[in-house]
């Protein structure tokens, strides 16, 4: 197949007000084609909190036209001379990051040290980005995908398509963290915020062997899902009477996936043993609550902070999930319906990620 054969079309992001569903469908140009790209003809593609947050320019400047969609799966129709591992017909996928200085330029110490994500260089997004070769880069809201191929990764035989694309950010975002910092037998582990992020972290706990996985979110009515999808136990912090009292000092590692201004932040430090880990994951759009450092200095608590993973990690979560046989909840909705999905995501109907089918 060449490019005659197809043309790279998607939903358009014109303007801030796209992000409530006037998302427009229209061609583009790709990335200027090296012997390192693959181009993908997208079959799936997670909606991200991430998407709405570009589309309506909340974390920055949009570089508009913009077509977002990072959590993107399908098939490979044309690989370069120089495309690592990859050859076309694999079933592959793409997330949030899509390229970096690594072997470019000389590489940036966290790229050698195989830390992609954390480029300190040039850290590209899959979308909204610009390459070194000036191209732009557009996502997974459309029918083709070019990106280099050290950023796409194999989708094993045992994941359905529609569950690997949340995997490819919602899905590492989690487990990322939970792996970097001891998730494992013998931790209790707390999930702040069971949703789309949420209820990965919980999925992920239970695979990497947590002994007790707490759902921590604000009304009792997310109980039953939390529980369902994993959790040993549910904490509600708006419902539940005294809760951080009843649960402090029981937790080993907390992942909070929310960024709410009004967030109990420092409620959630009490919930930490001493030597306990915090890893915020949840990108707000403007500041979170004011930390009290009291419970860092006296229980020796470390704050911290993680995004996406890199492609080791991304592998690694994959073989995870085929292995553990782990099954996120995913809602599957047609491709030609994404101005309405994206709607009903801000609107916290999905239960608990929307997939885009091609």
């Amino acid at each position: 197949m060449t490019t005659e054969d197809y043309k790279f079309e998607g939903w358009m992001g014109l303007d801030p007000s796209s992000a409530e569903g006037k998302m427009v469908w229209q061609g583009y140009e790709p990335k200027v084609w090296e012997d390192n790209d693959i181009d993908i003809k997208v079959t799936h593609c997670g909606i991200c909190g991430s998407d709405l947050h570009t589309l309506r320019s909340g974390w920055g400047p949009t570089k508009y036209p913009c077509v977002v969609g990072h959590e993107i799966v399908g098939i490979v129709v044309r690989a370069g001379s120089k495309a690592e591992g990859i050859k076309v017909g694999d079933r592959v996928g793409v997330g949030a990051q899509n390229d970096s200085c690594l072997g470019r330029k000389g590489d940036c110490e966290e790229c050698a040290s195989g830390q992609e994500n954390l480029c300190s260089k040039f850290m590209i997004g899959t979308y909204n980005g610009i390459y070194m070769n000036g191209s732009k880069s557009y996502g997974g809201y459309a029918r083709y995908h070019r990106c280099p191929s050290h950023f796409a990764f194999k989708i094993p035989d045992e994941i359905d398509s529609a569950d690997a694309a949340p995997m490819m950010c919602g899905g590492v975002t989690t487990y990322s963290p939970l792996k970097r910092n001891g998730c494992g037998p013998g931790k209790t582990v707390g999930i702040v915020g069971v949703g789309g992020l949420g209820h990965f972290g919980i999925l992920w706990a239970r695979a990497l062997g947590a002994d007790k996985v707490v759902g921590i979110s604000r009304k009792a009515s997310k109980k039953d899902e939390a529980l369902e999808v994993g959790a040993n136990e549910y904490i509600a912090t708006d419902d539940d009477e005294d809760w951080m009292k009843k649960n402090a000092g029981t937790l080993d590692l907390i992942v909070c996936t929310v960024s709410s201004p009004k967030m109990p932040l420092n409620d959630y430090l009490q919930l930490l043993r001493s030597n306990g880990r915090f890893i915020q994951v949840g990108a707000p759009e403007g500041p979170l609550p004011a930390l009290n450092v009291f419970p860092l200095i006296m229980k020796n608590i470390f704050f911290g902070g993680s995004a996406i993973g890199s492609p080791a990690e991304i592998r690694e979560m994959l073989q995870l999930a085929a292995d553990k046989k782990v099954k996120p909840w995913v809602m599957k909705v047609p491709m030609e319906d994404a101005n309405k999905a994206i709607v009903d995501m801000d609107a916290g109907k999905a239960r608990f990620r929307y997939t885009l089918c091609n």
